[in-house]
């Protein structure tokens, strides 16, 4: 089934109507597509699939039914058992896009799809959504890591685009290394910052997200227009006395904490090394120190 109000249009379904799927729903819908059914399990499920696409809940076989298209956008950890679910209960996927949004899966968990007759898209949105209406403006200008195979590459493009993406082209077997790599940037960077407002907490900071915000707004800036370059701090000026007192004061008041610091000032530690900002002796020193060594 295809609309046909304008060419190319595509009946979209979405299994899992959630948080990414719908704002990519209602960024192909707003492009000209036309949303048809949404399939999912909890209560903020339905309410987005009402309000934010504008469909009723349906069964999966029924949203298959019925779309051209197919966003597949279930956590991960669901995503195997829901293709192969799909493809076992013998339903008709013959000629259907199905497009799944894993940053960490490529097109392999789709198989038994491709294998019934479904046409294998990888579509991964580099952005955070917390399920808050400014969803759909971040969704504008962020890219979208892509993997299809050749003949589907330039649909997969031309789907990012109307949705104000920028599509990037990812080989399906650096999948995995190109979402550790998103996750670690994104995901780790909340839980550290999220720590530091809790140690500032511990010692009076009423406010600690408004003294953290410049100092981390420049260092994130520094980061992404000099990479290494922009390092600053006591690990690239070999600073192993002052690196101590952060491990001790660290190791008294939260010593799970200590174990993250350690093991990224020594990541620090290397890369500034190999970069040339930091010199052997001091980065000796500093590994001496993050290892409770003493040093001359």
């Amino acid at each position: 089934m295809q609309t046909s109000d304008r060419p190319g249009r595509l009946a979209v379904g979405v299994l899992g109507a959630g948080r990414v799927g719908s704002v990519l729903g209602a960024a192909l819908a707003q492009a000209g597509h036309h949303l048809v059914a949404a399939a999912g399990v909890s209560d903020a499920s339905r309410r987005r699939a009402l309000d934010r696409l504008g469909v009723d809940i349906s069964k999966p076989d029924e949203v298959v039914r019925r779309a051209d298209l197919v966003l597949l956008t279930v956590p991960d950890d669901a995503l195997p058992g829901l293709v192969g679910g799909l493809a076992a209960a013998g339903v008709d996927l013959r000629g259907k896009l199905l497009v799944h949004t894993s940053g960490a899966y490529g097109l392999a968990v789709l198989n038994p799809a491709t294998a019934a007759g479904a046409l294998p898209v990888a579509l991964h949105p580099v952005m955070t959504f917390t399920g808050r209406d400014d969803d759909m403006r971040r969704i504008v200008g962020c890219s979208f890591g892509v993997t299809a195979p050749e003949p589907l590459r330039p649909v997969a493009e031309a789907l990012v685009i109307e949705m104000g993406g920028e599509p990037i082209w990812i080989a399906d077997e650096d999948r995995a290394l190109y979402h550790a790599a998103l996750a670690g940037a994104a995901n780790h960077m909340v839980t550290l910052i999220a720590e530091s407002q809790e140690l500032l907490r511990k010692i009076g900071v009423e406010h600690p997200g408004r003294m953290l915000g410049p100092l981390l707004g420049a260092a994130l800036d520094n980061a992404l227009r000099l990479g290494l370059a922009g390092l600053t701090g006591p690990v690239v000026r070999g600073d192993a006395g002052t690196v101590r007192k952060h491990v001790d004061a660290l190791i008294l008041a939260a010593p799970e904490a200590a174990d993250a610091y350690v093991a990224l000032a020594r990541l620090t530690a290397d890369r500034a090394l190999a970069a040339g900002l930091l010199k052997p002796e001091a980065a000796e020193r500093l590994l001496d120190a993050l290892q409770g060594n003493t040093w001359a």
